[in-house]
Parts: C-alpha cells; structure tokens; sequence
C-alpha cells in the first residue's frame, strides 16, 4: 500500500485518509494504486461494517490529481490511458463497488479527482466550509468520460455540465442543494457525523447492508428482476442474523448480529 494511503481498522470501521497534506491531498499515481488496494483489502475484511474515507488533515479532502506528474504520467496518450483506465478507474471501481457501506467524511477542498472519489461514496458528509467542483477548462484537458459517467450517474447531465462548463467552485450549500452531498455539518463536526453515522451502520445486520448496496445497484441496471433473483431476496430468511433480529425485536433488547 502506498504511504500516502493510510488505513485504521478499529470496531468493525475502517478509516482509509488520503494522505498528501502538502498537496492539499492531491492524488497521485501511486496513491491511486493505494487507494485500489486499501479498499479491496476491508472488503475483503468480514469484521469490518463499514468505511469511512477522509484527507489528511482539514484543510481538504482531495484538491484533485497530483498535476505536476502529469507531465510524465499522461505525458502520451497511451500514458494517459493507462492513466485512466487503470489507475484512476481501479480506484473509483474498487470504492463503487465495495460490498461494504462508504462514508465520505469532507473538510476543505473537494475538487476534481476528490470530486470523483467522494460521488463514488454511499455517503457524503461535509463541512459547511468545504468546496466542490472541477475547475479543468481553466488547464486545458477535459474530463475522462469513464470518470464523468460517475457524477452523471450521481447528479445528472445538467448538474455536470455546469460544473465542468463554468469550473465553478460550489460551497458546501449549493452542492448538498445539487445533489453532490447527503448532508452539511459544521466544520468541526465532520468526522463525529461521520464515526456516528458508520456507528449506525454497524449496528445494524451486516449481510443486509451488503444486500442494499447489491440490490440498489442491480435495480440501477434497468432491467426487469428474474424469478431467480426475486427468490434470491429472500435469502435473509436463512440467516442466524433475521433470527436474532427478530428475536432480539420480540423481546425488546439490543440485536448482536454476527454477520452470519
């Protein structure tokens, strides 16, 4: 894993930090490889309930891509291919599809590739400080699409082109108006929301967390349930954890699921 990715698993949450405070958080490319990793290896993690993805520091979660390597990592378009499509979109994939629930915690600057890492979260907490967008026609490059199809999937095609037209900043207001966040915080807030909200989820039966997340993604997809798959909803009837909940729900106590 990359040193400027840092992972903390404690009581079920894994805590995973962009970790480049010089750069304001800017990722790079071995960050990106990092991130990939970090990811795979909580969801791969029975014990672990829930993610929570920050920066280092407060002054930002992520100011985008680290662009002073872009010279030598995107410097042919073979280069920014494997830029693109290995690198950044491993990284976005691995977060997307975690089987695991994510939590975006954001203080400070959410920009470009932030942006991206931050829409491909379940959940997005930010401070009313924080600022959102993707400045890039300012630099003269555009988006990738594999990376714009992220954000159209998250706020639509008239919320991303004014993004990427204007390259406006958004404050935290406007985004959580936009549809980019799931809720505002005060600054010094962020990370408690976000521990309280991983709190819940972990208090919650593990399997039927993984099961929203399948559930919601496959009913994204468009086509009609088959009979299999309307049979497969049902599975939750054959684990210890429905017992226990509705054992726990019968005599008014507080469920202990296992995940089982």
């Amino acid at each position: 894993m990359d040193s400027n990715i840092s992972l903390d698993c404690a009581e079920g949450v894994a805590t995973i930090a962009l970790n480049n405070p010089a750069k304001l958080n800017a990722v790079n490319a071995a960050m990106w490889r990092g991130l990939s990793a970090a990811i795979r290896r909580v969801a791969d993690d029975p014990s672990i309930r829930c993610v929570i993805l920050r920066g280092a520091g407060d002054e930002a979660f992520a100011a985008g891509g680290d662009i002073e390597e872009f010279l030598t990592v995107r410097a042919t378009v073979d280069d920014a291919l494997h830029y693109h499509e290995e690198l950044v979109a491993g990284a976005l994939e691995a977060v997307r599809n975690c089987a695991v629930p994510t939590v975006a915690a954001i203080r400070g600057a959410c920009i470009g590739g932030g942006l991206e890492i931050a829409g491909c979260c379940d959940i997005r907490i930010a401070g009313e400080s924080s600022r959102f967008g993707a400045p890039i026609n300012r630099l003269g490059f555009s988006m990738y699409p594999g990376e714009m199809a992220g954000l159209l999937a998250l706020v639509g095609p008239a919320v991303v082109l004014e993004i990427l037209l204007e390259g406006r900043i958004l404050n935290a207001r406007e985004a959580l108006q936009k549809g980019l966040l799931s809720r505002v915080v005060d600054d010094g807030k962020v990370f408690d929301e976000a521990a309280a909200c991983a709190a819940r989820i972990c208090a919650g039966a593990p399997l039927v967390a993984r099961w929203h997340k399948q559930w919601v993604k496959r009913l994204m997809g468009g086509s009609p349930l088959s009979a299999a798959e309307k049979r497969q909803a049902f599975d939750f009837l054959a684990t210890d954890d429905y017992r226990e909940g509705l054992d726990a729900f019968l005599n008014k106590r507080t469920p202990r699921f296992t995940g089982r």
